[in-house]
């Protein structure tokens, strides 16, 4: 894990009651706050999709506990990450109670602040606007890894939160279908900022 240091984005951290809910309802509120690290790297969420255990069969945790995916079935509050396609990371905010197995993806951001070190992480990339515009791009220029898989969001201590700096999520997000998965395609779980140019898939 990260060292101790000051996040320099300011907003509160969101506490554990906001993410100890139902994941489609965390979702659509998760819309707009700040994903920051303490290297001072930060972008504003504009895109989520939410992971529902064992009703949800694109779930990771659908066919229960593993050793992978342990953390979504931990406390509330806590990043999961996993490894995907044998090269990308992508982080979640695990939501629900603890043994539920839910959780948020987090799909976009929109680059907010140490710009020049996300460039950085992703040298090839020409346009701002694709820095962080999928789940495996923001991973990257925000530096997370599996190193970060279990960390405390509420804990600034371990070196990412998620903050809420006043900017409210857009109102009656309608949800749409989620993407690259194969099964529960039918439910409509992702939610996005309408228009803006960071997210993944308009």
């Amino acid at each position: 894990m990260m060292a101790s240091r000051r996040i320099r984005w300011p907003g509160s951290i969101l506490p554990r009651s906001f993410f100890h809910r139902d994941a489609r309802v965390v979702a659509p509120e998760l819309l707009n706050k700040v994903l920051a690290g303490a290297d001072g790297r930060a972008g504003r969420i504009v895109e989520v999709e939410a992971y529902v255990g064992a009703i949800d069969p694109a779930a990771h945790t659908f066919r229960g506990k593993t050793k992978r995916n342990a953390v979504m079935f931990g406390p509330p509050g806590h990043m999961y990450v996993y490894f995907t396609y044998g090269m990308h990371w992508c982080c979640n905010t695990v939501c629900g109670d603890e043994g539920e197995g839910s959780g948020v993806l987090i799909r976009a951001l929109e680059p907010l602040a140490g710009i020049e070190r996300m460039r950085e992480a992703r040298p090839k990339v020409r346009r701002d606007r694709e820095l962080c515009s999928g789940p495996a791009r923001l991973t990257q220029a925000l530096g997370i890894t599996g190193e970060q898989n279990g960390i405390d969001l509420v804990r600034a201590r371990d070196g990412y939160t998620v903050l809420d700096d006043g900017t409210p999520p857009p109102e009656n997000v309608p949800g749409s279908a989620r993407i690259g998965i194969r099964e529960g395609t039918d439910l409509l779980w992702r939610w996005l900022v309408a228009g803006n140019p960071h997210v993944s898939r308009a």
